[in-house]
């Protein structure tokens, strides 16, 4: 008797972000094959795949990013529906919500980001243990930070979900979901672990049509997890049934499947991917893969060097720049700084240049910094980052790209007309590693994450010959500017 093969996929996810680096942790996270648009999607995804879009809303006017989320909405064509949310509360969140709540029976709602040290309690992001709005986390922000999720949301009327019923057994946690959104409120869920976080994900789907979900990369991760059980299962009563003569694709019903979706059989199909968790950041550097390509091809040169320069460019106002500079100047990179005044004035127009140089190399490493010597207005963030852009436009043509701060990447891909990225793997958690059509690499990360050797370890992972004194000179400062030397002041760009 012959047989109907077909494939089970997970359903597809429909993702916003309002910034890049965001987006393509997200991407990462959810583990499925996938896409990163930057701007607003052509078609939303099929099943088994999800898009991610890059709304770049973060610097926006309240109202001019409550429309991208409406505007972007349109593409929301069935299948699981995700808001990923700055893990400090960042950007138009009041705005961007009651516009992602806008017809929908209700938003579950979960920011902690346990990886990170960001916790919910009692309704109030934590970081490392300590309130949000106690911390110096929003120094680079115009405004004080928000006491708790609630207050960040304005009038979006949500109620909190302590985290002793997220602990609770089931149903306790479905319940009280379901109890508050017949309510009219948008529940917020505490969470301080990922186990939290997959029973808030779980409880979510569980809810059924209608229900959207919006947290951080934490909860996408969450979320990940969830899909690929519950493709396993299903692949799994798929091939029961067709060792019974069923011969067509099997529909889950209840816990274990209630999300499975059935794909064309005319289509081809991945492994979901694996999605990057705590235990990632101990794995040596570079396999944390999450697809199937082979993610450290880097177009080598016949004897095996790449072709291409590796250009990071950090425009982040976090304290912690200065140390993963360092580490990857010890290293062997070069480092050139930029003074902030040369990057908003346009009568300047530093250009970056690293094809030229006494003893450049094509695999030599640059990193490329905003000098921090004095303080910059978080007024001028987006105008800084354009002009970082702008000066390294050249540069970054013909390299492979680090680029951290959301803010930041997003400016450099848009001088280089890239609008979509194809997410490969994690690096560590949130340094995403993806392909451009152009086969060239992007490594995007958020400017808060990562330790003191996080800049080391993505040029590691991207250039794995790496090591000190294993690169040579090979730059040319921009308008004259100086090569720093290895120890500078704190790098300032953008609030990241």
């Amino acid at each position: 008797m012959s047989r109907t093969t077909r494939t089970v996929l997970p359903p597809r996810v429909f993702a916003l972000a309002d910034d890049l680096s965001g987006a393509a942790e997200v991407a990462a996270a959810l583990g499925l094959r996938g896409r990163i648009v930057l701007g607003l999607a052509t078609a939303p995804p099929r099943d088994g795949e999800s898009v991610v879009l890059d709304l770049d809303t973060r610097q926006l006017a309240p109202e001019d990013a409550a429309s991208a989320v409406r505007a972007a909405l349109e593409y929301a064509d069935g299948g699981v529906v995700l808001k990923k949310i700055d893990s400090l509360l960042r950007g138009n969140l009041a705005a961007e919500t009651a516009a992602y709540a806008t017809g929908a029976r209700g938003v579950v709602i979960a920011p902690a980001l346990p990886v990170a040290g960001r916790t919910v309690r009692e309704g109030v992001v934590n970081l490392h243990g300590t309130a949000l709005h106690t911390t110096d986390a929003w120094r680079a922000e115009r405004g004080a930070a928000p006491v708790s999720v609630g207050a960040a949301l304005g009038g979006v009327p949500t109620r909190v979900v302590p985290l002793a019923t997220v602990r609770a057994p089931e149903p306790a946690l479905h319940d009280r979901l379901r109890a508050v959104v017949a309510e009219g409120y948008h529940p917020v869920c505490d969470a301080e672990t990922d186990a939290d976080l997959d029973a808030i994900a779980e409880a979510a789907l569980r809810l059924g049509p209608g229900i959207r979900l919006m947290g951080t990369g934490g909860l996408a991760a969450a979320l990940g997890r969830r899909l690929a059980q519950v493709a396993q299962v299903a692949q799994v009563a798929q091939v029961a049934h067709a060792d019974l003569g069923a011969g067509a694709g099997v529909g889950l019903s209840g816990r274990d499947g209630d999300r499975a979706a059935e794909a064309d059989p005319d289509r081809s199909t991945e492994p979901a991917r694996d999605c990057s968790t705590e235990a990632d950041l101990d794995r040596p550097t570079g396999t944390d893969t999450v697809g199937p390509a082979r993610a450290d091809a880097v177009s080598p040169a016949p004897d095996g060097t790449p072709t291409r320069p590796l250009l990071v460019v950090v425009g982040t106002a976090e304290p912690t720049a200065v140390a993963q500079i360092a580490q990857l100047v010890a290293a062997g990179a070069r480092h050139v700084t930029l003074p902030a005044h040369t990057l908003t004035d346009r009568s300047a127009r530093p250009t970056l240049n690293i094809r030229t140089g006494v003893g450049y190399t094509p695999h030599g490493v640059t990193v490329v910094s905003i000098d921090g010597s004095h303080a910059v207005d978080p007024g001028v963030a987006r105008g800084l980052a354009v002009g970082l852009a702008r000066a390294v436009a050249e540069a970054a043509h013909e390299s492979d790209l680090v680029l951290t701060g959301g803010e930041t990447a997003r400016r450099v891909l848009d001088a280089l007309r890239i609008r979509e990225l194809l997410p490969l793997d994690q690096i560590h958690h949130g340094a995403v590693r993806s392909r451009t059509a152009d086969g060239r690499r992007v490594v995007t990360r958020p400017g808060s994450y990562g330790d003191t050797d996080s800049l080391l370890r993505i040029a590691r992972a991207l250039r794995p010959g790496l090591a000190p004194g294993a690169l040579r000179p090979g730059l040319a400062p921009p308008s004259g500017q100086p090569v720093a030397p290895p120890v500078q002041p704190a790098p300032l760009g953008e609030p990241t």
